[in-house]
């Protein structure tokens, strides 16, 4: 009986934008930024794109509320990212080692302004701020793993 094979290779892309601002603070905080915000960007798309679809049919006014909504939704992420990666950097900085703690830092102290600036009263503040730091300790021990 006939067979057949697929055999390839996959690997992750990798793109590096060098920005240089002359400060590696700001280079990793517009970094972070112009990644995130571009991920968060193509979520937004990828999403109206598939309502569009389900509904079938487009119109000037979906494209117009696709574009403003990828606008806004990559301008939010990225500069919740562009504090965190910032706020890591801060504490790798005053502390000079680099390890899970500048992670968990940044993630509280990027949950707690993130909410803080959404007028959240104090119980959600806080409870963002463990969040945030739950998420960056994760990803870093994550990290850590591969």
């Amino acid at each position: 009986m006939p067979r057949s094979r697929f055999a390839g290779s996959l690997s992750t892309p990798c793109v590096d934008v060098a920005i240089d601002m002359g400060n590696p603070l700001l280079n990793l905080t517009v970094d972070g930024f112009l990644k995130i915000g571009a991920v968060a960007a193509t979520r937004a798309a990828a999403e109206d794109v598939f309502h569009i679809v389900k509904k079938g049919s487009i119109s000037k006014n979906n494209c117009e509320h696709t574009l403003k909504k990828m606008c806004k939704e990559g301008a939010y992420w990225g500069t919740v990212a562009g504090v965190y990666v910032g706020l890591e950097y801060g504490m790798e900085r005053v502390r000079g080692t680099r390890d899970w703690k500048n992670a968990m830092m940044g993630g509280v102290l990027t949950g707690a302004l993130v909410s803080a600036a959404s007028n959240n009263n104090k119980d959600k503040v806080v409870i963002d701020a463990i969040t945030g730091g739950a998420i960056a300790t994760a990803a870093e021990f994550i990290r850590y793993l591969t």
